[in-house]
C-alpha cells in the first residue's frame, strides 16, 4: 500500500523533471524508473524474508525455498525483531527504491552531481503542482 503511493509520486516526480529539462523520450524514462523501483522492491523484500526467518531460527540451505507469499510463519512480533522487523521490511523497499530513482534521475536524467540538495530537488514542486492541481478555476 505504501508502496504503490510512493510509486505514483516517483512517477510524477520523474515525470515532470523530465518535462522541466526537456529531455526526449519521457514515458520510457517513467518506466524505466517505475522498473527500477518496482525491482528495487522486488529484491528489498527478499532481503527482508531472509532476515524474518534468519532472526526466527529457520535454517536457511540449500533446501529452504522462501515463498513471498506465505507468510503465516513470519509473525514477528513474538520473535526475535518484535516489533522493528514489521517496521522496517514495510519502510526500507520504499525507501530503498526511492532513493536508486532519485540517482538514477540525478545521474542520467538532470546530469548533475550526486548531493542531498540534487537528489531530491523537485520535490516541493511536484507536492505544489499537486495541490495546484485540484484547485478550481472560482479559487
Amino acid at each position: 500500500m505504501i508502496s504503490g503511493i510512493i510509486m505514483i509520486l516517483i512517477a510524477i516526480w520523474v515525470y515532470q523533471t523530465m518535462i522541466k529539462a526537456k529531455k526526449g523520450n519521457t514515458l520510457w524514462w517513467v518506466a524505466g524508473c517505475a522498473a527500477a523501483f518496482f525491482g528495487t522492491l522486488v529484491l528489498a523484500d527478499i532481503f527482508c524474508i531472509e532476515i524474518i526467518d534468519a532472526l526466527g531460527g529457520k535454517d536457511i540451505g540449500d533446501e529452504y525455498d522462501p515463498s513471498l507469499t506465505d507468510a503465516r510463519d513470519r509473525k514477528t512480533q513474538e520473535s526475535a525483531g518484535g516489533l522493528f522487523m514489521p517496521f522496517v521490511c514495510e519502510i526500507f523497499p520504499s525507501m530503498l527504491g526511492f532513493l536508486i530513482v532519485a540517482i538514477i534521475r540525478t545521474q542520467f536524467i538532470l546530469k548533475e552531481a550526486l548531493t542531498p540538495a540534487n537528489l531530491f530537488s523537485g520535490i516541493k514542486e511536484m507536492f505544489i503542482s499537486i495541490k495546484n492541481s485540484f484547485k478550481t478555476p472560482s479559487n
